[in-house]
């Protein structure tokens, strides 16, 4: 039995180590990915328009970020 358990408490031990990590990006780093040059869209002041056609749209389905509902007022 305590063979059987000594296994399963180190990886235990390994799994709860591994919530003990400091922060990935650190609050200084954090201003190198809020650069417009990390941004999925070539364009970012269209994909905000086309992303506000699509809540206006869609308002219905309520999952998007603009405030408002779908007769396109804010």
């Amino acid at each position: 039995m305590r063979r059987a358990a000594t296994p399963l408490l180190i990886v235990a031990a390994l799994a709860l180590g591994g919530c003990a990590i400091e922060p990935w990006v650190a609050p200084y780093e954090r201003a190198n990915l809020s650069d417009p040059i990390m941004s999925f869209s070539r364009d970012p002041v269209s994909a905000s328009y086309m992303n506000h056609v699509h809540e206006v749209r869609e308002g219905a389905r309520g999952a998007g970020s603009a405030g408002g509902g779908g007769c396109g007022c804010n």
